[in-house]
């Protein structure tokens, strides 16, 4: 009778023996171990030896279709001097010229002349065989001189006038040596009339490359009446023209929405839609020709001599330009107030607007005729030139403050704007 506890509760205990046990994980030998970490180091070997050749294989594909990694283009800025008053070349003025030393002269032009032809191209929109006489006549207006501005690494970058981007949706650039490629409009601006496009390295044989260079620029600003000038480009109705002559005046500035520049007047004769360069006795661009800046000034008869805009006065746009941005636009015209003007007109000093544009930026900001901008972003405006190099450094999208003073009933308030800077369209 005893025994049978005892046999009950080892049975119980056989029964659920298992529930006591421990469950211990298999170890792995030392061996395994090492051979796993052999194995993982030579599929990462492999994984960065394919990844590396992958990424040298289609970097180039990557950068020529993504545009990535272009050396950024730099154009220093000018001094200003009193415009006039400098000498960006040698002037006639008080010369006595004999046969030699006139001969003399014009021999070392033209070779100055055809050094600085090969950075000149021909911006055109690209032929079609199809095309009508109509058509082909309207593609032969639609040409425009322009510049090897800039070398990015990966493309040759050309700066011309933006009229020719007006009929076209394709074009090609005609060398100087004769050649031409496909180019792309890379970014334009109405409001200065000027544009940018992109030659690959890849459309330009070797020979072209050899015979052209990338343009030097001058400075404009040191052009004084009688200085020597040449004008290189389409400056009678055909490509490659070339023509000599002096700075007539320098006085005049041509007036763009926020901000304006420099005009160098020549007596280079060219036809009524003549366009390309003037340059300097040492061969530096100093100056765009473009036909029309005096249209403003009510003069009835056509130009018939070349005209220029002042390179240094778009040293800034052009190197945003080049570098695939847009130049930042406002629309705001207007004159500068300076302390003698303001005492005498009982005007607050700064910029005095006289225009804005319809459909600009300025005008949905709520800027009207006759106020008086004193300030953008905390930046002081003193007239056009502190306005447009505030505007520059802005970018497209950017909200600015605006502050200056309002016409009231009781004389000039205080008055803000919240500006939101765009493009000319």
């Amino acid at each position: 009778m005893q025994s049978e506890p005892n046999e009950k509760g080892q049975d119980t205990e056989e029964t659920f023996s298992f529930l006591t046990e421990t469950i211990k994980p298999k170890t792995k030998s030392r061996k395994k171990l090492l051979r796993q970490l052999v194995r993982m180091v030579i599929y990462g070997l492999v994984i960065g030896v394919f990844a590396c050749c992958s990424f040298f294989a289609l970097k180039p594909w990557a950068e020529r279709v993504f545009g990535e990694e272009f050396d950024k283009v730099t154009i220093p800025e000018d001094e200003m001097f009193l415009r006039g008053k400098g000498t960006g070349g040698t002037t006639t003025q008080g010369q006595q010229f004999t046969e030699e030393s006139y001969q003399k002269m014009m021999n070392t032009l033209y070779l100055t002349a055809q050094e600085a032809k090969k950075s000149i191209v021909s911006v055109r929109i690209k032929k079609d065989a199809e095309w009508t006489k109509e058509q082909r006549q309207k593609e032969s207006a639609a040409c425009a001189a322009g510049i090897i501005a800039a070398d990015n690494g990966q493309e040759l970058l050309i700066l011309t006038d933006q009229s020719v981007c007006h009929s076209g949706t394709e074009w090609e650039i005609l060398f100087s040596d004769g050649s031409s490629v496909p180019a792309v409009l890379k970014v334009q601006d109405k409001n200065r009339g000027l544009a940018v496009f992109r030659v690959l390295y890849g459309d330009v044989s070797e020979n072209t490359r050899r015979r052209t260079k990338t343009a030097e620029f001058g400075n404009s600003n040191l052009v004084a009446q009688g200085d020597i000038v040449i004008g290189i480009g389409s400056l009678f109705g055909y490509e490659e023209g070339l023509g000599y002559g002096i700075a007539s005046s320098v006085e005049y500035h041509e007036i763009f929405a926020d901000g304006q520049c420099g005009v160098i007047a020549t007596d280079i004769a060219v036809a009524q839609s003549g366009t390309g360069v003037l340059i300097d006795q040492s061969g530096k661009v100093i100056g765009l020709i473009r036909q029309g800046l005096f249209g403003e000034n009510g003069s009835e008869y056509p130009e018939v001599t070349a005209n220029a805009l002042g390179i240094s006065d778009l040293k800034s746009e052009m190197e945003l330009m080049l570098n695939g941005k847009n130049v930042p636009y406002a629309g705001i015209r207007g004159v500068t107030v300076t302390k003698d003007v303001a005492e005498e007109q009982a005007i607050p000093e700064g910029l005095y607007v006289t225009e804005v544009e319809s459909d600009s930026p300025a005008m949905a900001s709520g800027i009207q005729n006759g106020d008086v901008i004193q300030e953008v972003n905390g930046e002081t405006v003193t007239g056009i030139s502190s306005f447009e190099n505030v505007m520059l450094d802005c970018a497209v999208g950017d909200l600015v403050k605006v502050q200056g003073k309002r016409r009231g009933s009781s004389g000039y308030v205080d008055t803000e704007f919240t500006l939101n800077i765009g493009i000319k369209k």
